[in-house]
């Protein structure tokens, strides 16, 4: 099963946007069943490359990180980062753009 841009749960999101809750609650929920459903048969969904003692157990994991606040655990950093990439053509990247030319 793949997590990391789920096309599943890319519908959810885009019914939650168009107030489609009822309809986004169903996917969401879908989702969750075959992700556990995966689980059970031993699917390793931990995307993290460097292997730890909470590999694969992501509630402990987030926890850990929630509650030391110094770094965002490995599998978030992709989404992190492309997020941050959007917000600074916003302003760096505009600048780039310019001195290249």
């Amino acid at each position: 099963m793949i997590i990391d841009n789920n096309p599943k749960e890319k519908k959810a999101m885009q019914a939650f946007h168009k107030s489609e809750r009822e309809l986004g609650y169903k996917l969401q929920d879908e989702f969750v069943q075959e992700l556990r459903e995966s689980k059970e048969k031993g699917e390793d969904h931990c995307s993290c490359q460097k292997a730890c003692k909470y590999h694969g157990k992501c509630m402990e994991c987030v926890a850990i990180h929630r509650a030391h606040k110094e770094h965002l655990p490995n599998c978030f950093r992709s989404m992190i980062n492309e997020r941050l990439e959007k917000l600074s053509e916003l302003t760096e990247h505009s600048v780039i753009d310019q001195i290249k030319k």
